[in-house]
């Protein structure tokens, strides 16, 4: 098992989006909640996700909301680590057409 990995993201949204999302990416409601972002303990599991301040990104005429993410994974195997991270990526997936 390894003792600690962290994976930084900039992500397309807003404070409100990360907060209304991250139930379903964690798949728990049994979180601790801070300004700064979340705190998933479970057994000798633990993951932190850290939300940086609130940005717009440019890109020719659109306007995005961005923020960076940081997930620190402690005591997560590599498994249980990418399956974590997948649901993750997979509940903040937008769609388009």
């Amino acid at each position: 098992m390894s003792d600690s990995c962290f994976i930084e993201k900039e992500m397309a949204l807003t404070h409100a989006d990360f907060f209304r999302i991250i139930a379903r990416a964690l798949g728990t409601e049994d979180f601790e909640t801070a300004d700064s972002g979340v705190v998933l303990a479970d057994g000798d599991k633990r993951l932190e996700i850290t939300i940086g301040a609130e940005r717009t990104r440019k890109i020719a005429m659109m306007e995005i909301p961005a923020c960076d993410v940081r997930l620190e994974f402690f005591g997560y195997s590599e498994t249980d680590r990418e399956a974590a991270l997948h649901l993750f990526d997979l509940m903040f997936r937008k769609g388009g057409g």
